[in-house]
């Protein structure tokens, strides 16, 4: 009776402090579909949804293991709303040599800490480029795809250099996205 009073405790206590073990949990929970961001003040866990969007989360992993995202700068950072990265050039109108994906909208809503695919007009425009939302965007749902969600890290998010409102959130000598891993890989 005491053995499994006391296996019983374990398995609460570990249940609970679940959640309170950050990026180690989420790298366990699936690595495959974890990214590790690593911004100047700490890393990021982003947990990728493959169940949402397979081929955005893929796409995302395959650049990510060939360095792409590697020195990115968040070009676009609008304060209360979301931070950009992923193209190379800096400017919003780069990406990778990889053809455009088609959308996978979903009715997931972007609320704080949902990343999302950038696109321009064109619904099947999405290649490289993503965001990270700082607050709800109700304006999103349904009409961009959500690839992933922080579970680890947001604070980190909130301390990229913000951009100019006049400039549409544009960055002068913005921050950079150092690296951005697989947690299967590390």
């Amino acid at each position: 009776m005491l053995k499994r009073l006391a296996a019983l405790t374990l398995l609460v206590v570990a249940f609970c402090a679940a959640p309170l073990a950050g990026s180690a949990f989420a790298q366990s929970a699936d690595p495959e579909n974890t990214l590790l961001l690593q911004l100047k003040d700490g890393t990021v866990t982003v947990r990728l949804r493959p169940d949402l969007a397979p081929n955005h989360a893929e796409r995302l992993k395959t650049l990510a293991r060939q360095g792409f995202y590697d020195g990115v700068p968040f070009h676009r950072v609008i304060d209360g709303f979301m931070a950009q990265t992923g193209d190379p050039t800096g400017t919003g109108m780069g990406g990778s040599d990889l053809p455009d994906l088609k959308a996978e909208f979903s009715s997931e809503p972007f609320v704080r800490g949902v990343v999302g695919m950038a696109r321009s007009s064109n619904p099947d425009s999405a290649n490289s480029q993503f965001f990270i939302m700082f607050a709800p965007a109700p304006g999103l749902d349904g009409q961009y795809t959500v690839v992933g969600e922080v579970v680890d890290g947001m604070e980190y998010v909130d301390n990229i250099k913000k951009g100019s409102r006049s400039a549409n959130g544009t960055v002068d000598n913005p921050d950079k996205l150092i690296s951005m891993r697989v947690a299967a890989d590390q």
